[in-house]
């Protein structure tokens, strides 16, 4: 096989919910010698993009997305170590992520997360339903160059604002980028909230990032 025929068995494998043949397609596609980097992002990312754009439509149900989900985190245990292994010992940044309180989608910060990972980044992932206060107390510890805030649902995204709000208050948001994402979540809302940046999606979210830390190294 081609690494583009190993990359669409890994995007296949998302779509398909393959969840007892993901790990055999990623084995294969790393004894074959494709980059583990690319694996993710033109392999399996693609296949959470275009699960999204189904449950989006309507074409899928949030249990097909949470399955999808598992089917790339059991994908990602074959190929992570590969990254390990040819990753240097230098890290690039700190990045904080959250799920904001009240909301308890995870499949789009989960892809953020590993995608900041392959970049160098050193990640926490606070997971979902976070209060404020938390990740304020987080960012306070961990001094992180970047802050990414996830919601999924139009109820939930105001609680981005009191995070940036809360973080003015603790005298720490001028040492962090914010950037937001999520499906109800726009560029003018980002603006209004105060966030540095809206992700249109999780690969450009993670270029974002990795932008504004190479501007901040010069």
């Amino acid at each position: 096989m081609s690494q583009s025929e190993h990359l669409k068995a890994l995007k296949d494998a998302i779509t398909g919910m393959d969840l007892e043949g993901i790990q055999g397609v990623a084995r294969a596609a790393m004894d074959a010698g494709v980059d583990p980097q690319t694996a993710i992002t033109d392999g399996m990312v693609p296949g959470m993009v275009e699960v999204g754009r189904k449950f989006e439509e309507g074409e899928y149900y949030l249990s097909e997305l949470v399955v999808a989900g598992e089917v790339m985190k059991d994908g990602m245990k074959v190929i992570e170590p590969y990254i390990a292994a040819g990753a240097s010992n230098e890290t690039k940044a700190k990045a904080v992520i959250a799920t904001v309180e009240g909301d308890y989608h995870d499949i789009g910060k989960n892809i953020v997360v590993t995608l900041l990972g392959v970049q160098g980044f050193d990640v926490k992932d606070l997971g979902m339903d976070v209060p404020a206060a938390q990740i304020v107390e987080e960012v306070r510890k961990a001094r992180p160059e970047v802050l990414g805030l996830s919601a999924l649902l139009s109820t939930t995204m105001a609680r981005m604002g009191e995070v940036i709000e809360a973080l003015k208050a603790a005298g720490l948001r001028d040492g962090v980028k914010v950037i937001i994402g999520g499906t109800p979540v726009t560029q003018a809302f980002a603006d209004r909230i105060g966030a540095d940046h809206c992700a249109v999606n999780a690969i450009e979210g993670v270029h974002k990032c990795a932008e504004w830390v190479s501007e901040g190294a010069r």
